[in-house]
């Protein structure tokens, strides 16, 4: 019994090794940059380096906001027969577009990858996964050539809408993907019993598979959500002046005179944070979808 005791924990102590092995690079990576947002220039130049900032400073943050279109608000007319009924604030910026654009790619790859994850699975195509799969896995740069020739052919290049698109590319297949799993494991007696009973097929999909598959859906909206804001090298092509997003943001913060550290690194927090905190939030629900997935698919 006491070996057993001593084996199982030198097994959960070389696992707890292997994990911060892991992401011990990231959380370094992490501290390191946001040291260097607390930090003056004189600190983030200075050798050895300083870690812990004597005096740290906002004016990292401060600088990002005055100099960059993070957040911008306009006030919007809306009038009747000539005349002004009344104005309201209306966002705008970096980050307004980013959020655009992700919960619009988001949204519109919930509403085509869920139906499309249900066919795969119950017609077991396999064939169709596996070009779902590599379709995720080609490189964007792949893809980006042939749509700027479409977009810029359409005069669409500088507008929301080819980013939008171009990140359906992303977002897709992700959705697509992850929903074969939890539709694969879902029992076809259900399904069978309400094709029996009159339903259409879909039917079927709405009332009994669609709330079964909850978890997936919530694995798949958070996954694309994120690879939908962190992605760059369509916004830094696609976008215009005035459409950028964040990711592309964090780029216009190098100058050709000199790296400032400081502001760069509170560029990137500004542009990570809300991708954090919902990891965070949501780490339970992304455990047990992808765990759920997983089982049934098995």
């Amino acid at each position: 019994m006491k070996r057993h005791r001593i084996k199982r924990l030198l097994g959960n102590v070389g696992f707890g090794l292997s994990v911060f092995a892991l992401i011990s690079p990231a959380i370094l990576v992490f501290l390191w940059m946001l040291s260097l947002a607390f930090k003056n220039e004189l600190d983030n130049t200075a050798y050895p380096p300083v870690f812990i900032p004597s005096s740290p400073t906002f004016a990292n943050f401060i600088d990002v906001f005055e100099k960059n279109d993070f957040v911008t608000w306009s006030w919007e007319e809306f009038s009747l027969f000539g005349r002004t009924l009344f104005e309201i604030p209306w966002p705008g910026g970096y980050l307004y577009n980013s959020v655009v654009v992700s919960f619009s790619a988001t949204g519109l790859a919930l509403l085509v990858g869920i139906p499309a994850g249900f066919g795969v699975a119950k017609s077991k195509a396999h064939n169709m996964a596996a070009l779902i799969m590599i379709a995720r896995v080609t490189p964007g740069l792949s893809y980006l050539v042939p749509l700027f020739l479409l977009f810029q052919w359409l005069g669409l290049i500088g507008s929301l809408l080819p980013l939008v698109i171009t990140h359906l590319v992303i977002t897709v297949p992700i959705v697509v993907w992850v929903m074969i799993g939890f539709f694969e494991g879902l029992p076809n007696e259900l399904e069978e019993a309400a094709l029996v009973d009159g339903a259409t097929i879909w039917q079927a999909f709405r009332f009994i598979a669609l709330p079964l598959a909850r978890p997936g859906i919530v694995v798949a909206l958070i996954l694309s959500f994120i690879f939908s804001w962190n992605n760059f090298i369509f916004g830094v092509v696609l976008a215009g002046r005035e459409t950028r997003t964040l990711p592309v943001a964090v780029y216009n913060v190098l100058t050709f005179e000199q790296v400032s550290w400081g502001p760069l690194a509170a560029a990137a927090l500004l542009v990570t944070l809300p991708v954090l905190l919902l990891t965070l939030l949501m780490q339970k629900e992304i455990v047990a979808g992808l765990t759920a997935g997983g089982v049934k698919g098995g």
